[in-house]
């Protein structure tokens, strides 16, 4: 079954959720490359294919390891590879994007708003809101991850591998 094109059907919607990641991707004070770690975090846990694959080509082309981009779903695991902040942003970013579980808890606040201070802090959470709002859309509407399978078919690159 085909999908309708969201960003088309309500090109005024796009230009919403595309005015507030403008905004978390130019117009804060957050490092660039905590933003896509922050995106692509928040695209694991909700499964969105193809955010998961723009965030970790955005990733690397900014210069993070390879080592580090598939560590980063277990990131506790590898906190050496991750700085104080983040690992911060990290923690924050499952915190909010499981608010239905977690409830933005009063000691993960405490962590976060200690790293990050007020302001930062509330621009990182308008960074894992609009990722979660992007992710709904393309999962929704079912958007294709760009990644290709080296030029072959999927089966048959699967059957050779």
């Amino acid at each position: 079954m085909t999908r309708t094109v969201w960003f088309q059907a309500s090109p005024e919607g796009a230009k919403a959720i595309g005015g507030l990641h403008h905004f978390v991707t130019s117009g804060t004070s957050l490092p660039s490359q905590l933003v896509h770690l922050v995106f692509l975090r928040v695209s694991q846990i909700n499964g969105c294919a193809h955010c998961i694959d723009i965030h970790t080509r955005d990733l690397m082309t900014g210069g993070m390891s390879v080592e580090k981009v598939v560590l980063v779903p277990v990131w506790h695991e590898a906190e050496y590879l991750f700085s104080k902040q983040e690992q911060a942003a990290l923690a924050w970013s499952e915190e909010v994007t499981r608010v239905s579980e977690t409830h933005a808890s009063d000691e993960a606040y405490e962590a976060a708003l200690a790293v990050f201070g007020e302001k930062d802090l509330v621009d990182l959470t308008l960074t894992i809101a609009a990722m979660n709002a992007i992710n709904r859309m393309g999962i929704s509407f079912r958007m294709k991850p760009r990644a290709k399978a080296n030029g072959c078919e999927a089966q048959l690159c699967s059957l050779s591998s």
